[in-house]
């Protein structure tokens, strides 16, 4: 009985050790651009939220129910967000629906933003607090997820959206959405 407590408590420590290296190896071959979203298939969350150039105005959920579209969320203080901004431009005019969503920022540096950089956003809501960003389970900005136009969440990629990511991520898969 001795012999088994001396060997259980001198395996122990090698025991964590290899779990604690198993884990670490692991970590070395994840991508941590790839944050799997529980939301995926469910409907976007209801919300009610104040447009950004229009406090007055309010958006629920309704607005992601009307055709496909990208939902992109972004902030003045992510520097990802504006090297990404030029290329949400070109998707625009392309004809690309975009809802934006300013994320955790200040209304009027948004605002400025938005004019001086051109506003590629058919509707821009404002999450101050990031209550929706919190719903959604977004991590920070830049985020951009595919929502159909039932108001599905279809497919979520993390971090700027350019033109090689479109390209081999997000176009066919928008593409395919109805």
């Amino acid at each position: 009985m001795a012999n088994t407590r001396k060997i259980i408590t001198l395996s122990a420590p090698l025991i964590i050790f290899f779990a604690l290296c198993f884990f670490l190896f692991k970590g070395l071959y994840s991508d941590p651009r790839k944050l799997d979203s529980a939301l995926i298939g469910q409907s976007v969350p209801e919300f009610s939220l104040q447009d950004i150039y229009d406090p007055e105005k309010q958006y629920d959920a309704s607005i992601f129910k009307k055709q496909k579209l990208l939902l992109n969320v972004w902030a003045t203080w992510c520097p990802t967000c504006y090297a990404e901004h030029k290329f949400l431009n070109k998707l625009a005019e392309k004809g690309i629906y975009i809802v934006g969503m300013n994320y955790k920022d200040n209304r009027s540096k948004a605002i400025k933003w938005l004019t001086d950089l051109n506003d590629p956003y058919k509707i821009s809501v404002f999450d101050k607090d990031g209550m929706l960003g919190l719903d959604l389970g977004v991590y920070g900005a830049p985020e951009t997820f595919l929502i159909d136009s039932k108001g599905i969440i279809q497919y979520r990629h993390v971090g700027d959206l350019n033109a090689e990511v479109w390209r081999n991520e997000l176009s066919d898969r928008f593409e395919k959405m109805e």
